[in-house]
Order: structure tokens, then C-alpha cells, then sequence
């Protein structure tokens, strides 16, 4: 019997006292002001041609800061320890070009700390409790079992409440999916997830249901002396819509993943750049952009809908239930004909109606565009191709590319 290490984190809601919670915002400050502290002296380093300073040259630099700064003796070292190795990947990942240049972190944003060793703290599930160093015991809302041994714990704040996310490591068998089918899924604004099947997922559209009433709090807000008592309670107001907002798109996202990844063995998808179709086309004072209201409005939708989490949420979800995720090419996805192949802008004849010049064949376009991923999936689980589109303007007809795949798909599904 083969088995498998899975990594899986369990989020609950804590339940400080004042104290507690007090603490926990120094803590939390203290993070941030070491990371940021971190990345100006990068940044100082880096203009002045200096090299990379590394995660020991900064970390023997923070005995220094505490008697610079005597109160961050006050937050735990290994919380500020780690904040160093997160400017460090931080910077990795900008250099690696998996990222954008690291920000200076604000207060009220990201708010939270790490105890990166499972010897830091104590978890006592059956009092529903967890003893965190300097916070002494804390209880915790206990909605489902902890299951693995626990490697590490983040203390996070959403909105009003505070939140620890434990990650665990245990052992498991080896998944065999249970389902024999394969889907391609075409992602759109006006469909969340069209389906090759024919279904589709209707978007939950979690921000444009509350923008009206944020952006009323939001003007409430403004009008506010900052920093204020007032403009504190307005700002709390404005947080929890956005916290509703998160909760209502997260919860979507998970139904909709684990619906799929239970359903079917194999899932194309389209390989989106979701950062560099949601860039802002503002430009810039000598070279303006053209059309930016409306390309802001289709950048607000893109956002909205979650694209990246709702990929990265199915491909660990298939994994766990023996499935695979297989990303491909999303160009001419909409332009190319399922039914003899052609490839032509003129196919999409509106936004909703593919219609093709060659050979008269009318679908939806969307359904067409998730029945080219699944062939191009086919294609990639097959033979390794990248399935672009304009490899397919060759006249192949649909009885051998869609028969054949098919049962590639079924030897490909039963040895994973």
C-alpha cells in the first residue's frame, strides 16, 4: 500500500481575553516593523550597490535593534525571527521574477504573526485551548478535530477576530479517484466556469453585491476626522463589508472546487495570467491609456471572481482525491472550431455566439472555448503538446481528436 505526506492546515477562530488581545496587536506590530525595517535597509543596501544581506546577516543584526527599540523585547523572538525569513523570500521571489517588489507592510493590513516549531506552543484539544509563548493559554472555537501532527501556527486578524491556523503533516494512502470522467473549463465574467459538458457555474459576484453599500461607508469614512473615535468606528464598519465579502467568495470557491474535483479524474484549464490581465491601463501622464474606465470595470470583475484561488484550490483538491489538473494555453480557445478545426476571429460572432465561417457549426461560445481545453488537455496528458491554437489550423475532424484522447485520459487516470 502506497502512501502519501499531506500537508493540510485547520483554521479556527480564537477567543482572547483583553489582555490577550492587546498582546497579540504588539506582537503583530512588532512583526511589521521588523519586516519593514528589514526592507529599508534592503533597499539602502541594494541603491547603494551593495549585495543581497542574507537571513543570518540580518537576524544577527536583531539583538541591536532590541536595545535600539527596547520594547520589541517584548514579542516573541521566533515571531520576529520569522519575519525576517519572510522579507528574505520575499525578496527571493521579486529576484526569481515570481513576484512584484516587496511592499513596506501597513498597519491593519496582514496583520498577524508565526511560531514556525510545533516546540513553541501547545494545543489541548480536549479543553479547547492552545498555550502560545508570552500569551499563556488561549481557547479556541473548536469546530472539527486536528488531524495529523502539527508542524506550525500562524495568528492572523480578519476583520475584528483573530484567527490560528495550524499545519499539520500526517501520513495517507495513496488517492485513486474514484470518477472516470474528464472536463475542460472555460473561465469568463459573465459565466464563473463553463463546463465542456454544456454546464457552467453562475459568479457569485460577492463585491458588486455590497459596492454600493461599501462605497457609502466608505464616503461616511472620509468625511471623518482621522484617527478619531468616529472615523475608527467608520473604519470598522468598512471592514467588516469587506470581511463578508472575503467570507462569501471563499465559500463559493470551495464549493465549487470540491463539486468538481469529487465529479471528475481529469480537469483542463486554462493557463491565465491573472496579474497581467487585471494591470491597470491608466499609463501615464506622457502616454496616457486608452479606454481606462472600462478596462477598470473589467479589471474590478476578474478580480472578483477569484480565477487564482479557484485553480490553486482545484489543484490540491484533485490531489487529494487521486485527480489531475492539467493547464493549457487559453489562445484561440474562442476562435477555434471543435468540429473542423478552423481558427478564425470571425468565428465569434458575439460575445455569446460562436458560429464558424467553415463549416456553419453554432455552439456557445463559452462551451466552445471549454471543449478546445479539454481537447488541448487530451493533447498535453497524451504526448506532452502545448495544444495552441494555431497548431490546429490544420482540417482534422473531431472523431479522432475527441475518441482517442479519451481513452488516454482512462490509462493516465487509473495509475495515479
Amino acid at each position: 500500500m502506497q502512501t502519501m505526506k499531506r500537508l493540510q492546515a485547520f483554521k479556527y477562530e480564537l477567543m482572547p481575553d483583553g489582555e490577550q488581545e492587546r498582546d497579540m496587536r504588539r506582537f503583530a506590530g512588532a512583526r511589521r516593523f521588523v519586516y519593514n525595517k528589514t526592507l529599508a535597509l534592503q533597499k539602502e543596501n541594494y541603491a547603494a550597490g551593495g549585495k543581497f544581506i542574507g537571513y543570518v546577516a540580518m537576524a544577527n543584526l536583531l539583538p541591536e535593534w532590541k536595545k535600539e527599540f527596547p520594547w520589541l523585547k517584548e514579542s516573541p523572538s521566533h515571531t520576529l525571527q520569522q519575519s525576517l525569513k519572510d522579507a528574505e523570500r520575499a525578496y527571493k521571489n521579486f529576484f526569481e521574477k515570481r513576484a512584484d517588489f516587496p511592499r513596506f507592510k501597513r498597519k491593519g493590513t496582514g496583520d498577524g504573526f508565526r511560531f514556525p516549531d510545533a516546540k513553541q506552543f501547545d494545543i489541548d484539544q480536549g479543553n479547547n485551548r492552545i498555550k502560545f509563548p508570552k500569551l499563556d493559554w488561549m481557547r479556541y472555537r473548536n469546530s472539527r478535530d486536528i488531524l495529523g501532527a502539527a508542524k506550525n501556527i500562524t495568528v492572523s486578524k480578519s476583520g475584528e477576530k483573530w484567527f490560528a491556523s495550524i499545519q499539520t503533516e500526517r501520513e495517507v494512502e495513496q488517492p485513486v479517484s474514484t470518477a472516470t470522467s474528464a472536463i475542460g473549463i472555460d473561465m469568463g465574467i459573465v459565466r464563473f466556469a463553463t463546463l465542456s459538458d454544456g454546464s457552467f457555474i453562475a459568479p457569485l459576484g460577492s463585491f458588486k453585491k455590497h459596492e454600493t453599500r461599501l462605497r457609502r461607508y466608505q464616503r461616511k469614512m472620509s468625511r471623518k476626522v482621522k484617527f478619531s473615535k468616529n472615523w475608527q468606528k467608520a473604519k470598522g464598519k468598512v471592514r467588516k463589508i469587506h470581511t463578508r465579502i472575503a467570507n462569501a467568495r471563499k465559500d463559493f470557491l470551495h464549493k465549487a472546487t470540491t463539486t468538481i474535483s469529487k465529479n471528475h479524474a481529469m480537469v483542463a484549464i486554462e493557463d491565465l495570467q491573472v496579474r497581467n490581465m487585471s494591470k491597470s491601463s491608466r499609463g501615464t501622464t506622457e502616454a496616457p491609456g486608452k479606454n481606462v474606465a472600462a478596462k477598470s470595470g473589467l479589471n474590478k470583475a476578474i478580480l472578483d471572481q477569484g480565477w487564482f484561488e479557484f485553480r490553486r484550490q482545484l489543484e490540491y483538491k484533485l490531489n487529494w482525491n487521486g485527480g489531475i489538473i492539467i493547464p493549457v494555453p487559453a489562445h484561440y480557445t474562442s476562435q477555434t472550431c471543435p468540429s473542423c478545426g478552423h481558427v478564425a476571429k470571425e468565428n465569434r460572432q458575439t460575445q455569446a455566439l460562436f458560429a464558424c465561417v467553415d463549416c456553419g457549426h453554432e455552439e456557445n461560445a463559452d462551451v466552445v472555448g471549454a471543449m478546445n481545453v479539454l481537447a488541448r488537455g487530451h493533447r498535453v496528458a497524451a504526448c506532452g503538446e502545448d495544444g495552441s491554437g494555431l497548431a490546429r489550423k490544420r482540417q482534422t475532424k473531431p472523431a479522432s481528436v475527441k475518441q482517442e484522447p479519451a481513452e488516454v485520459t482512462r490509462r493516465e487516470v487509473t495509475h495515479v
